[in-house]
């Protein structure tokens, strides 16, 4: 599923136009965004909190040439599901196999910014 999707759902949901509804979904991430970059965490209750925390500094290496490079430290954001939001990820599905351990996905702050 990817944002349009999302924008259509809520189009048919409350009746309105697309465009209205991307509208919504665009103040919707705006927020969370602006949220994470002036307080380093926001918690959107039975759904997950979304945090920045600083990676400290490491050492990578090139698997080609084995050659080591210093990693400086960084923020990323995280994201953790909320109790509700993973009991329902994670119940089995209609053919009765459980649903796979859902990804988490991390990135930095520029990214999303």
């Amino acid at each position: 599923m990817i944002k349009i999707d999302i924008v259509k759902k809520i189009a048919t949901k409350l009746e309105i136009k697309d465009r209205e509804a991307l509208s919504v979904v665009d103040t919707i991430i705006d927020s969370i965004k602006q949220c994470i970059k002036e307080h380093d965490r926001i918690e959107i209750r039975n759904f997950g909190v979304f945090q920045v925390k600083q990676r400290k500094p490491r050492t990578g290496r090139n698997p080609r040439n084995k050659k080591e490079y210093p990693i400086k430290p960084r923020k990323v954001v995280t994201f953790k599901l909320g109790k509700e939001l993973k009991d329902f990820a994670l119940e089995p599905t209609a053919n009765g196999t459980p649903a796979t351990e859902p990804v988490v996905s991390q990135g930095s702050p520029e990214a999303t910014a």
